[in-house]
């Protein structure tokens, strides 16, 4: 899809986020002749770390990893982003180039609008950048309280975190497709890959998890919690 086709009309956007509810009519106008949406299948790159800031990134569907990559090739996957989700604000105001790589882990669609034009919204509308700035306050929290949750837990406290993440806050079910792959889960929580895989066989032993693929299914929620909480 080109990233020049634009899809969406932003007053009926149904991904429309609570950021933009203070925006007028003609800003957003001016929003849309400055907007495009683009299609990214999982795995496509959607920005990579060094590249120039030049959009506003807004995540509609899908799920995307923030990662850094290491001088040794690893990968350090700073936080997953859910739809609704702006994707790029923490390189967006203090630097002129991506501080990290964005790539799509599940089919995703992401909006993208000039930079200029968010820039001069926050100037001229007061409502709309104590809106925005809150927005990036909730989304540092955020990425601080996630790897604060995950470094304070041992191996298995880990293990129980990522899938309870999963089930809890990205799909509400106990039963879904992982859409990362153990080597990533690895990456997320700073183990080895043998570790994650040895700890996920021994939930399944213990009949905390059923496993088939990148299918999962939670068999035991409170006691998954119970090693959660634990750490």
């Amino acid at each position: 899809m080109d990233l020049k086709h634009q899809i969406s009309d932003c007053n009926d956007c149904v991904y429309r986020s609570w950021a933009f509810k203070h925006l007028s009519t003609d800003d957003l106008v001016v929003i849309n002749a400055k907007k495009a949406e683009k299609f990214y299948r999982k795995g496509e790159n959607i920005c990579n770390e060094g590249d120039p800031v030049t959009s506003f990134m807004y995540l509609q569907n899908g799920l995307v990893k923030l990662f850094k990559t290491e001088a040794s090739n690893r990968q350090h996957i700073i936080s997953i982003a859910r739809p609704k989700d702006f994707i790029g604000l923490l390189s967006v105001f203090s630097n002129t180039k991506h501080v990290y790589s964005i790539t799509a882990i599940e089919d995703s669609t992401v909006c993208f609008v000039d930079l200029t034009v968010i820039k001069n919204l926050i100037k001229t509308n007061g409502d709309f950048a104590l809106d925005f700035f809150e927005k990036i306050s909730i989304i540092s929290e955020s990425v601080i309280k996630t790897r604060i949750d995950i470094n304070t837990r041992q191996l298995r406290g880990r293990i129980a975190y990522i899938l309870l993440f999963f089930a809890q806050k990205i799909y509400n079910n106990d039963k879904f497709s992982l859409p990362i792959s153990r080597k990533e889960v690895a990456e997320l929580i700073e183990m080895s890959t043998e570790n994650v895989i040895r700890v996920l066989s021994e939930f399944r032993k213990d009949n905390l998890i059923q496993i088939e693929g990148t299918n999962i299914k939670i068999l035991d929620m409170d006691r998954l919690e119970k090693i959660c909480n634990l750490g």
